[in-house]
């Protein structure tokens, strides 16, 4: 036999004899001791284990990108919020640069949250848990152009700020005023790009798609040349309603007056353009609850850093209305976000009940194991010969050798001795039935002993004296 299957032999063996000595409580008494100790303190860690698990925030990995670096700044800002409130759900914020990239990320199961638009990338895993903020379509016709619609940039080249992330909007518009008679061309450009070819004239428009914050307000008006004379002018869309109804990932959208500038106001009237939501999304495998919490942590926490970064603002809630044909939410909503927000969210007794009920029954029996192990801890280690009943066996010998009434008048003292102290192990209820019965049986058998041997005395007495 080999020495790794005598090492299996000798360790089974050891264990087998401790199952044993357990079973058959010939363990002793310090040694039980340290064993129950050592389950309980084995049953306490694992509890608190257990409840750390459960009560140790969760962290997920989000992947954002914008071109201007404004989404992961938003978002790391949110997740040191999230942390700084105890939340318990943790944000880890992975920058890749532009959306694209982010959703690259996220498709590839690389994070488990995205900032998202619908009209990039492969979001056949996502849900949505919020509407982040809402990106709007606007074509710029740069100050002094003749350009103020559709019809004027026939032949004309339009620069697409953001390049690929909006080619899906280029796609649509072009397929709406028919590009082979329209004549549009289309040019990628950096932000960077625009002021270089707006001197040198080699667009005519620009297309951007961003959300209506001072911020990027600021920022469009900074790109295009000041004139005290000319403004720029703002190129409705007047076929939105049609696009949003071919790809249901737009919406039609009036920009109200004045938006872009309040005086001289542009637009100068309400103008009709697309708008496109950027959605935070969830892989629609992780937990509902966990999600839930999410949503939850992000409505309380974004109020508190609007001041700061206003673009918080205009996070909200997803459309829940199936029915609602303006429903906004073009990516299915996470079955964990929809319930917090129609207030559908299972109660404690809800998701645990079944929990709560087996453990009364695991807690009851954990007691009867309890007072069971308890007992077999604290039994007395009594030798066979100090057991009740074999002290009385012995008394036997005792009775019929006594010679004189004193040393029965002492066996029935030894015997009252263990009597008293059964009845007080039955009053702590520690006596068992059994033993009790064979100890009164016994107990019968000598008094009746003692009796015989009280007459035996008795009659040598009376033999002495006659004689």
């Amino acid at each position: 036999m080999q020495r790794e299957e005598l090492q299996t032999v000798a360790i089974s063996a050891g264990f087998a004899a401790i199952v044993v000595a357990i079973v058959t409580g010939r363990l002793p008494r310090w040694l039980r001791v340290v064993l129950v100790g050592g389950l309980v303190v084995l049953a306490c860690g694992a509890g608190l284990f257990g409840y750390r698990y459960t009560t140790h925030p969760t962290t997920l990995s989000i992947a954002v990108g914008s071109l201007d670096g404004v989404s992961p700044q938003l978002m790391s800002a949110l997740a040191a919020r999230l942390a700084s409130t105890g939340a318990p759900v943790r944000l880890k914020v992975v920058d890749k640069g532009t959306e694209l990239e982010a959703i690259k990320a996220f498709s590839a199961g690389q994070a488990d949250l995205a900032i998202a638009r619908d009209d990039i990338g492969d979001l056949s895993t996502a849900n949505t848990v919020v509407v982040f903020t809402r990106g709007v379509v606007l074509l710029i016709a740069p100050p002094g152009s003749s350009i103020t619609s559709m019809d004027d940039l026939k032949g004309k080249t339009i620069g697409v700020i953001g390049g690929e992330v909006n080619h899906k909007v280029v796609d649509a518009l072009a397929n709406a005023y028919d590009p082979a008679r329209t004549q549009l061309h289309f040019k990628d450009l950096t932000v960077a790009d625009i002021p270089q070819v707006l001197k040198s004239k080699k667009i005519d428009a620009v297309l951007v798609v961003m959300p209506v914050t001072e911020k990027y307000l600021t920022m469009l008006r900074s790109l295009f040349p000041r004139s005290a004379k000319q403004k720029l002018t703002l190129i409705p869309i007047e076929s939105a309603g049609a696009i949003a109804a071919v790809a249901r990932y737009y919406q039609s959208y009036e920009l109200p007056k004045g938006t872009v500038q309040g005086s001289p106001p542009i637009p100068d009237d309400d103008m009709t353009t697309l708008r496109v939501p950027f959605y935070l999304v969830a892989n629609k495998k992780l937990p509902n609850d966990l999600v839930g919490s999410l949503a939850k942590a992000i409505m309380d926490t974004h109020r508190d850093l609007i001041n700061e970064y206003p673009t918080l603002a205009q996070i909200s809630p997803p459309n829940t209305d199936k029915t609602d044909d303006d429903n906004d939410t073009y990516i299915p909503i996470h079955p964990g976000a929809n319930a917090y927000f129609t207030g559908d969210e299972k109660t404690f007794f809800d998701k645990y009940g079944d929990q709560i009920f087996y453990a009364s029954l695991l807690l009851g029996t954990l007691t009867s194991l309890f007072a069971a192990v308890w007992k077999y801890m604290t039994r007395r280690e009594d030798k066979p010969e100090n057991q009740p009943l074999m002290r009385l066996y012995a008394l036997t010998d005792l009775i019929s050798k006594a010679d004189n009434e004193a040393k029965l008048t002492e066996a029935e003292r030894r015997i009252d001795d263990i009597l008293k102290g059964e009845l007080e192990k039955h009053a702590k209820g520690e006596a068992e039935a059994a033993e009790t019965a064979a100890l009164g049986l016994a107990t019968h058998r000598l008094e009746h002993l003692i009796a015989q041997r009280r007459v035996t005395l008795e009659g040598r007495q009376t033999s002495a004296l006659q004689a």
